[in-house]
């Protein structure tokens, strides 16, 4: 069990501009399915219909990551705001 154990710490996680990166993925999962449409009858013949619907469920689930970092920023931007709870020296 010892190969596992981590021999250095891990590094601080990067911070950036994640509701901007969230939305362009959202953005390009979108489009990748928009131009995909106009094609279904080709993807439909060579049973590939997986990749249309593929880029429609990113874009899907990019909304709903969208709507999570919001959250997350604002509530971390209330805490950030807000005073400790009392008796908390930390």
């Amino acid at each position: 069990m010892a190969k596992w154990t981590p021999k250095h710490e891990a590094p601080e996680p990067l911070e950036g501009p994640v509701v901007a990166t969230i939305t362009g993925g959202t953005i390009l999962w979108f489009v990748l399915f928009l131009v995909q449409v106009p094609f279904y009858g080709w993807f439909a013949d060579r049973d590939l219909t997986w990749w249309v619907w593929t880029c429609l469920a990113g874009a899907g689930l990019g909304l709903i990551g969208i709507w999570y970092v919001r959250r997350r920023d604002a509530a971390l931007k209330r805490a950030a705001a807000s005073p400790p709870p009392h008796g908390d020296t930390a």
